[in-house]
């Protein structure tokens, strides 16, 4: 069984676009940088302390399930996990979600007529196994004067969006060029993903 530890409707509706049947686990994980970690380092964490921490719900629920009957725990015990994050960075800072409009004001401009990165990383987890894909895209943004940028950010559409954009909304209007994957910018990579739950022996389709 496969469990997507994340509320994104973003990511439940790309796994839905390549036939996975999954469940939803609603976990709380700390996303604070560490001192001296990579970028890369840690999207990877992130993403995997949330399939950790939706297996670990699981195992609790097994449990407390300890005395009903024998499905209810083998299923626990081949649970598969999903974690993933996707993060905004230029220049090396990683740019979260935006606290309010003029923090999401200040990274749309950070982001104006630049290159920057969109790092996403999936992981799997089971009871005995574990792995990971990475997708590492290049956006580059138009040049956006304030006016643009006022309009956009009064959509309301940055919030809850890393680098206060939406590349599968009217943030698109703000992309000139993207290299690599629509979908891993949007915070799923579906290339990616569903050939890791093959090698995961959980088949997309």
């Amino acid at each position: 069984m496969l469990y997507l530890a994340s509320q994104s409707p973003r990511r439940r509706q790309l796994l839905e676009q390549i036939g996975v049947d999954f469940s939803v686990l609603d976990v709380d994980v700390l996303e604070q940088r560490m001192r001296g970690e990579s970028p890369h380092d840690y999207v990877s964490r992130v993403a995997r302390d949330k399939a950790c921490a939706g297996l670990a719900s699981l195992d609790h629920a097994n449990q407390d399930q300890a005395n009903q009957n024998r499905a209810n725990q083998n299923r626990a015990s081949d649970a598969i996990v999903l974690g993933a994050d996707t993060e905004v960075v230029l220049d090396d800072e990683v740019f979260g979600k935006p606290q309010d409009a003029d923090d999401a004001a200040a990274m749309l401009r950070r982001l104006s007529g630049r290159t920057h990165e969109v790092i996403s990383v999936v992981w799997l987890v089971g009871a005995a196994r574990e792995e990971c894909a990475v997708c590492i895209s290049q956006v580059r943004f138009a040049p956006l004067d304030e006016s643009t940028v006022a309009t956009y950010v009064a959509t309301g559409e940055p919030f809850g969006k890393a680098g206060a954009y939406a590349i599968q909304g009217r943030g698109a209007a703000l992309v000139e060029h993207l290299q690599g994957s629509y979908s891993g910018v949007m915070g799923l990579p579906v290339f990616e993903t569903a050939r890791l739950l093959r090698d995961f022996n959980a088949p997309a389709a």
